[in-house]
């Protein structure tokens, strides 16, 4: 049983990628603040709480969160797609106690957000990033000591701050006693047809002696997107004038949006909205001739017409099976472009489960 912790966990790409590789998991924690934001900062919080218990503060962070009036929408994916209890959930990871879980994760998997490393010290050790939330997931493994960890990002991030802010990260990992090994994917090499290129950091803990770790293979792509559509979908995701002329001439979307390419480009959490990202043309039917708000233009000498692509669509563009959408558009929309692409983690899970069993 693989023991599994993760923190950012958006839509749980990391469960989904495990559950259909059919191995038996353990979800030991998952926490999401779901793009909230709270008004008093850490240092508030934590002199508020000065004299509460671990429990205690996380339950006063709760409150705080529902006191904003709104909702955990990646909350309410996740509980719907995954066997988890409230107990097992974080709102906010800067106030996970990772001593109480000591001993109890097989594989911690997260990715935080790009955050500048330049405005605190100049050390250039793990104290140096405290207040980023970079800092909250490595102490989270400093405190945890899981076997394996696994860091996202996106590939700016290597960049970042004149490849400072990179070079702080794998620093800071090796300081906590871990043998590490980074490598740019691409999903598009693990049989995805989307452009994603992201940074993965593979850690083990150096008990384990683990010394020629090597990422998986880059395997050739077989399908296109096309695949992944649905036969038909409802008329409203059909496109007006504006919207068909700003997909299909590229002297107004200048690049925003590209149509029924055989690899998307890289999904974004804004994607479908003001006519950015990827897009669908079709022969016009007589029901959607029938329709006022669909308009019908002419592409390279033919009727068509312009659509976007579902959620659905999108999440299995990113490598999701039966997976249930409980929230609106716009929030299935930024979930599936924030999450990591599945079969990219699938195949890095099958290759760290060469080198050690749980």
């Amino acid at each position: 049983m693989v023991r599994l912790a993760t923190v950012f966990s958006g839509i749980g790409a990391p469960e989904q990628a495990l559950k259909q590789l059919k191995e038996d998991v353990e979800i030991v924690f998952a926490c999401d603040n779901g793009e909230r934001e709270l008004e008093l900062s850490y240092e508030e919080i934590m002199e508020q709480t000065k004299m509460f218990t671990d429990e205690e503060r996380v339950s006063f962070v709760n409150d705080l969160y529902k006191k904003t009036n709104k909702e955990n929408s990646v909350k309410k994916s996740y509980f719907a797609n995954y066997d988890i209890s409230e107990e097992q959930w974080y709102e906010d990871i800067r106030f996970i106690d990772g001593k109480k879980y000591f001993g109890k994760v097989d594989v911690l998997v997260g990715g935080s957000p790009c955050q500048s490393f330049s405005t605190y010290g100049k050390k250039k050790g793990f104290e140096d990033t405290r207040g980023t939330l970079f800092f909250h997931y490595a102490n989270l493994i400093k405190e945890m000591r899981p076997k394996v960890f696994i860091y996202e990002n996106v590939i700016g991030l290597k960049t970042h701050d004149k490849g400072n802010t990179w070079k702080r990260i794998t620093e800071i990992f090796k300081e906590l006693d871990y043998d590490v090994y980074d490598a740019v994917l691409n999903a598009c090499d693990y049989g995805l047809p989307q452009i994603r290129q992201r940074v993965f950091v593979v850690g083990f803990d150096k008990n384990l002696k683990i010394k020629d770790f090597s990422f998986p293979k880059e395997q050739k792509l077989k399908k296109k997107a096309s695949e992944y559509l649905s036969p038909k979908v409802d008329l409203k995701y059909y496109l007006g004038k504006k919207g068909f002329e700003w997909v299909t001439m590229k002297e107004k979307h200048q690049g925003r949006s590209r149509v029924n390419r055989d690899v998307i480009c890289c999904q974004t959490a804004n994607q479908q909205f003001n006519w950015t990202g990827d897009f669908r043309l079709e022969a016009p039917t007589d029901e959607m001739r029938k329709d006022s708000r669909i308009h019908i233009g002419i592409y390279e000498g033919e009727e068509r017409v312009a659509r976007k692509m579902t959620p659905q669509e999108c999440l299995r563009l990113m490598g999701f099976k039966k997976f249930k959408i409980v929230v609106n558009d716009q929030q299935a929309y930024r979930q599936s472009g924030n999450s990591i692409a599945v079969p990219v983690l699938k195949a890095l899970f099958k290759q760290i489960f060469k080198y050690i069993s749980f």
